[in-house]
C-alpha cells in the first residue's frame, strides 16, 4: 500500500533531453559558450550508433543535466503542443550584463531582458539547432553555488547554476495540470497571462519524513535540495502541434531519490490510468517513461547511481563510455560514430575568464 506522505517523492527536474544535429557543434556551444561540463560521453542505449551527450555541473547533479541525441540525418523539428518548448538556466542577478555581452561577443541573437512574475529577468536565445533557451535571474534568490561549473570558460560568479525551470506546451493543459498536481505532487504557485507556474514545495520535509536518504547521503545530497523544482505550463489553445526533430526537446525527467520511491511513483501513474514503462536501467539512473494526456513525454529518473559510477570525477566526459552489453561492439561503434573533439580539463584556463570579466568591467 502506498503511504499518504511524500510516497512517490518527486523532487523536481532531473534532466531534459533534446535532439541535436552535429555533435561537435553541440559540444562546442554547450561547453564553450554556455559553460557546462560534458560529464558523460556515451551512446543512445536504444540507438547505439548515435552519441548521447550529457552536460551538467562538475559531477552532473540532478537538476543540472541537459542531454542530447545528435541525430544528424533527422529533419529539423518545430516547437508546438505536446512538447517542452523552453529550457531555462538559473543565473545570478548581477550576471545579466555579463551574459548579454557574451551573447553579443559570440554573435548570438537574443531578446530581453524581460520581466516575468515581477521577480525574474529573462534573456531568451537559441542554440545552433534552434532550441529555445533562457537565462533567468530571479531576485533575492539564494543561488546554488555548488552547481556552478567552476573550471569552465565562464567566471564562477556569472556561471549558470543548473536548470531553473522548463516551459511545457500541452494539447490539453487542464489534464496536464492535473497530472502535475494530483500525480506528481506539484503545487500551483503563480499565474501570469497564459503562463501558470507549478512547484514542488517542502522538499526537505519529504526527504526527512520518508527517510529517503541515509545520514551520510543527506550530507552529500544537501545541495540537491536546491535543484530546480519549477515548471511553467503555457495555455495557448490555438498553437500547432509540435513535430519532434532537430532543435526540439524529446522529454523531461523528474527526479526521485530512490528505486523504491520510483516504484511508488509508477504505481500512482498507473492508478491514474496512464501507461508507464517498466523500470529501465540507464546506467546512470533508472527510468520510467509515460506520456501525459497533453502529449508530452515524461520520465521518472532516480538520483543514484550518478555519473561517477563508472568514471572518476576528474575523468568525467573524457572518453566514450559504453555499457557492458555494448562493449563487444565498441570497435564497430567507434568506426560509425562521428569523430569529435572533446574539451579536456585544461581547455579552459584562467585566462579567458579574466578576459571575459575584463570585458564586462570595460563596458560598465
Amino acid at each position: 500500500m502506498i503511504s499518504d506522505k511524500g510516497h512517490q517523492a518527486i523532487l523536481g527536474i532531473h534532466h531534459i533531453t533534446a535532439i541535436a544535429s552535429s555533435p561537435q557543434k553541440n559540444i562546442d556551444f554547450y561547453t564553450n559558450f554556455v559553460g557546462l561540463r560534458l560529464v558523460k560521453l556515451t551512446v543512445n542505449f536504444d540507438d547505439p550508433q548515435t552519441y548521447h551527450l550529457y552536460y551538467g555541473d562538475d559531477i552532473g547533479r540532478p537538476g543540472t543535466i541537459l542531454t542530447f541525441f545528435p541525430w544528424q540525418l533527422v529533419p529539423k523539428g518545430w516547437r508546438g503542443t505536446g512538447q517542452v518548448i523552453t529550457t531555462s538556466f538559473l543565473i545570478s542577478e548581477n550576471s545579466i550584463d555579463y551574459w548579454i555581452k557574451r551573447l553579443k561577443t559570440h554573435g548570438i541573437s537574443y531578446s530581453g531582458p524581460t520581466k516575468r512574475f515581477d521577480d525574474e529577468e529573462v534573456i531568451t536565445f537559441y542554440d545552433p539547432d534552434g532550441m529555445e533557451l533562457e537565462f533567468v535571474a530571479p531576485k533575492n534568490t539564494d543561488l546554488r553555488k555548488v552547481q556552478a561549473w567552476k573550471k569552465g570558460p565562464v567566471p564562477e560568479e556569472y556561471a549558470t547554476r543548473g536548470i531553473y525551470s522548463a516551459s511545457l506546451l500541452s494539447e490539453d493543459y487542464e489534464r496536464t495540470a492535473t497530472v502535475l498536481t494530483e500525480t506528481l505532487n506539484f503545487i500551483k504557485t503563480k499565474k501570469e497571462g497564459d503562463r501558470i507556474r507549478f512547484e514542488i514545495k517542502d522538499k526537505e520535509k519529504i526527504i526527512e519524513d520518508d527517510n529517503l536518504y541515509s545520514n551520510k547521503q543527506q550530507q552529500r545530497e544537501i545541495a540537491l535540495l536546491e535543484s530546480s523544482s519549477k515548471v511553467d505550463l503555457l495555455c495557448l489553445p490555438h498553437s500547432q502541434r509540435g513535430s519532434i526533430g532537430v532543435g526540439t526537446i524529446h522529454h523531461i525527467a523528474w527526479r526521485t531519490p530512490t528505486d523504491e520511491s520510483q516504484i511508488n511513483a509508477r504505481k500512482k501513474i498507473m492508478s491514474a490510468g496512464l501507461d508507464a514503462t517498466p523500470v529501465i536501467d540507464r546506467r546512470y539512473f533508472h527510468s520510467v517513461y509515460f506520456r501525459e494526456p497533453g502529449g508530452i513525454l515524461f520520465e521518472i529518473a532516480t538520483d543514484p547511481p550518478g555519473f561517477t559510477v563508472d568514471q572518476k570525477e576528474e575523468e568525467l566526459g573524457q572518453k566514450l563510455l559504453l555499457p557492458e552489453w555494448l562493449e563487444p561492439d565498441r570497435r564497430n561503434l567507434e568506426k560509425v560514430l562521428p569523430k569529435i573533439n572533446i574539451p579536456s580539463p585544461d581547455t579552459f584556463s584562467a585566462a579567458p575568464n579574466v578576459e571575459d570579466k575584463q570585458k564586462v568591467n570595460d563596458n560598465e
